[in-house]
């Protein structure tokens, strides 16, 4: 399993590199393919891709939002640009009330158009509120807004609480918590008993019904009477509104038990459903409390202490114990072990860590004990972007949301004009009696409220987001999520994506007398005198092979342009490429023959010879990576047409295409050139995504309706400009995105077709006259409660 530090590890490596291609080796194997086609540089740009990602691809355009509502005609559409920078001016509050789109509409109603409010972020997993101000305003005056909005906020019937920056979720006081149940199990009993006493024949009208319930909507309705009344002076058709009336409504028709049944059953909707979106915001919080509260920090005596781990500061020393958890990124200094990084890829095979290597926050340390310097601030871990990122996406509606949100606009008003029409006619029209068809109104208001239809899909989209996260896939917003299940062509950059975007020693074939594992010394005791990316191959090749230390070599002389020479023992040595074998006349048909058929397989072939004779033929090339096949041959059986685009030429890029079983290989490209194959792409198969791992590859990953960034580990831009980023390198993600983004379609369609048929069943069951009030919020409670644990299944997906 690829270690995702090998791409940070890489990224240091890269500068000097292109500064050993650009200013010439001080050991020159020579390349085969240097000078087969006009491309070179393209080649070259292809072998040295930037393995940091500085900035792999450019952020899409902003997607088109509708303003909407939850009971008014869907939730507003919201933000899809990330929340604001800390520097820009603004508040934030903790709004407990806040936990439904109707709550949001409320808000955006009253300040959206304020002046001097620029934005308005809703999180209504955390139940928080960011206003970003003018830039231009003072700190004065941003306080004083922020006091104005305060005020408007109490006006609403809320009670919001400033948050500081840095400041998270505080869950609500357990004594409150116990005198909400305490209050809706005693309004439940209330309301049961006068129902009970109404069946035994007690009239409707006796005081002991009416005190009953009286008290029941005193104990469980005075918050959603409240809410009404806000709704009604504002003009706004929430749930909270048609709930009042109909509660009102049946105690003016003589139905009082009914009324106090509806709000008792109402009131307990909202505690579950409340609970239920808990459980989904607890499920994005679990990422972040993967890392510890405390460290074991190095004293300035030398001693060890463990302080919290949100005041540590970059260039701590940190110990890390067997079995505890990292509790901030850094680089090992001192110790080896095998980390758990599933927090951070969704990998759980150990990796093995030692001096050097880089640690990330969350990750167990499963075996010795290491000591490593902390190289962030404690909110700039990388897990920590990942919870950050999470959260930010689940603020942009994805194309199901919208759609819902658009119907929503429309359905409300409908149903209860219908309602309306209900209660209207048949008295005027026909002089039927009103109470009958006033009470059939009264259900259908109830039933009108969207509710269930609005809440399934934010739900379903965050579990589908959460999973993925804890998967080791990073989706930055819900539409890209959906986006996914559309694609039908993938296009890939070959270097550091299908590959693994370094050499590796492939071959070492004796030609003479000399065994294998000494020919593989003396090229490895040669060329670890040098930095060159073919020599570190080669001593690579050497230590994983196992064969003990390197024998000493003297008089090492690099030789421009074709290698490097020196002597071992009391024989002179040279390793180098087909131009120094030819100048020490010991080249012969066996010679040419192991090179033709090495480069014919598009690897780098050098010869390791004496002053008599050629003594070896070794080979090195980027490697296709282990899983590369496999993941090809997924995206195909999914009916994925899989495109490779790079800039090396024609020969490698086949020769990898053959191996990875990509569908079309296209060779010999600039970044300009992917650009228009993925346009192009998009043109032939309608929704096209796009891997790349570089720099180069930007405008392709760009263009692209879904970009996937492959090693950003720890690097900032690729996580805020990428799509969707495989955190471990490990293309198994990409075929597990898709299927992941086709399952939530599916729960998201469920979930729709669930809601509307409970609806129109009810609907024609209250015109018929088969339906009674407290049945309709029993209805709409189930939908509601049915649509959230259905779109929760996601959390439990196993994506692999």
């Amino acid at each position: 399993m690829p270690n995702p530090s090998d791409s940070a590890r890489r990224a240091g490596s890269t500068v000097a590199n292109r500064k050993a291609h650009d200013h010439g080796h001080d050991h020159d194997h020579g390349h085969p393919h240097d000078h087969d086609h006009p491309h070179d540089h393209s080649s070259r740009h292809e072998h040295d891709h930037d393995h940091g990602h500085a900035a792999p691809c450019a952020p899409k355009a902003a997607h088109a939002h509708d303003d909407s509502s939850c009971c008014t005609g869907g939730a507003s559409a919201g933000p899809v640009e990330p929340m604001p920078a800390t520097g820009a001016p603004q508040a934030r509050f903790r709004i407990d009330q806040m936990d439904c789109p109707t709550e949001e509409r409320l808000i955006r109603d009253q300040l959206e158009h304020r002046a001097g409010v620029d934005a308005l972020y809703f999180n209504l997993l955390k139940r928080e509120l960011t206003i970003v101000f003018d830039d231009k305003a003072s700190t004065a005056d941003v306080a004083r807004q922020g006091e104005a909005v305060a005020d408007t906020l109490r006006k609403l019937g809320m009670t919001p609480v400033p948050l500081a920056a840095g400041d998270t979720h505080v869950p609500p006081p357990a004594a409150s918590r116990k005198a909400d149940v305490i209050r809706l199990v005693g309004g439940g009993l209330l309301a049961a008993a006068s129902e009970v006493a109404v069946w035994s024949g007690v009239p409707e009208h006796s005081p002991w019904v009416g005190a009953a319930v009286v008290a029941a909507i005193l104990a469980c309705g005075l918050p959603t009477l409240k809410k009404g009344w806000i709704a009604l002076r504002h003009l706004t058709l929430n749930i909270h509104f048609l709930m009042s009336i109909a509660v009102m409504g049946a105690m003016c028709i003589g139905q009082w038990p009914e009324a106090a049944m509806v709000i008792v059953l109402f009131a307990l909707s909202e505690k579950l459903e409340a609970a239920s979106l808990t459980r989904a915001r607890r499920a994005v919080e679990a990422l972040m409390r993967l890392a510890p509260d405390q460290a074991s920090v190095e004293q300035p005596d030398g001693t060890w202490l463990d302080v919290p781990s949100a005041s540590l500061a970059v260039g701590t020393r940190v110990r890390a114990r067997p079995g505890e958890r990292i509790a901030i990124d850094g680089v090992i200094e001192q110790g080896n072990s095998a980390l758990n990084q599933a927090s951070i890829t969704g990998e759980s095979i150990p990796v093995d860590k030692t001096v050097g290597d880089e640690v990330y926050a969350g990750s167990i340390n499963e075996s010795g004990l290491i000591v490593y310097r902390t190289n962030v601030a404690p909110g700039d871990t990388t897990l920590a972007r990942i919870v950050r990122i999470v959260e930010t996406a689940q603020q942009e509606r994805s194309p199901t949301q919208r759609f819902v949100d658009r119907f929503s606009r429309i359905y409300t008003p409908v149903v209860v004009l219908c309602a309306l029409l209900v209660a209207l006619m048949p008295p005027l029209a026909f002089g039927l009696a009103w109470s009958p068809w006033i009470y059939k109104a009264l259900v259908m208001l109830v039933i009108a409220c969207p509710c269930a239809l609005v809440i399934s899909t934010p739900v379903t989209v965050v579990s589908g987001l959460t999973a993925a996260a804890r998967a080791g896939i990073l989706i930055k917003g819900g539409a890209f999520l959906e986006t996914g299940r559309l694609i039908r062509a993938v296009a890939l950059d070959k270097t550091g994506t299908l590959t693994r975007g370094e050499p590796r020693l492939t071959d070492v074939v004796p030609l003479g007398e000399t065994s294998h594992d000494e020919a593989l010394t003396l090229a490895a005791a040669l060329d670890a005198q040098t930095t060159h990316p073919i020599a570190r191959a080669v001593v690579d090749g050497y230590t994983r092979a196992g064969l003990g230390a390197l024998p000493l070599v003297s008089e090492v002389e690099a030789l421009a342009g074709m290698g490097v020479k020196g002597r071992v023992g009391q024989t002179l040595y040279y390793l180098g490429n087909h131009r120094l074998i030819e100048s020490l006349g010991v080249c012969n048909e066996r010679v040419e023959a192991t090179l033709a058929r090495l480069e014919a397989q598009a690897r780098t072939a050098i010869v390791l010879a004496s002053e008599t004779q050629a003594l070896a033929v070794l080979a090195v090339a980027d490697t296709l990576r282990a899983e590369s096949r496999d993941a090809i041959a997924r995206l195909t059986d999914m009916g994925v047409r899989t495109v490779m685009l790079t800039g090396d030429n024609r020969a490698t890029a086949e020769v990898i295409g053959r191996q990875a079983g990509v569908s079309d290989v296209r060779a010999e490209m600039l970044p300009e050139d992917k650009w228009r194959a993925v346009s192009a792409l998009r043109e032939t198969f309608g929704y096209v995504g796009m891997v790349g791992d570089g720099i180069n590859d930007a405008p392709a990953l760009a263009a692209a309706d879904v970009g996937f960034a492959m090693g950003v580990t720890g690097t900032d831009s690729a996580l805020e400009t990428a799509d969707v980023t495989l955190m471990d390198d490990d293309l198994h993600k990409l075929p597990a995105f898709l299927a992941l983004s086709k399952r939530s379609a599916t729960i998201l369609k469920q979930n729709i077709a669930v809601a509307l048929a409970i609806k129109a069943v009810f609907f024609g069951l209250a015109v018929v006259g088969l339906a009674t009030l407290w049945m309709a919020v029993f209805a709409d409670v189930g939908a509601s409660l049915l649509v959230i644990a259905n779109g929760m299944r996601l959390l439990r997906t196993k994506v692999a």
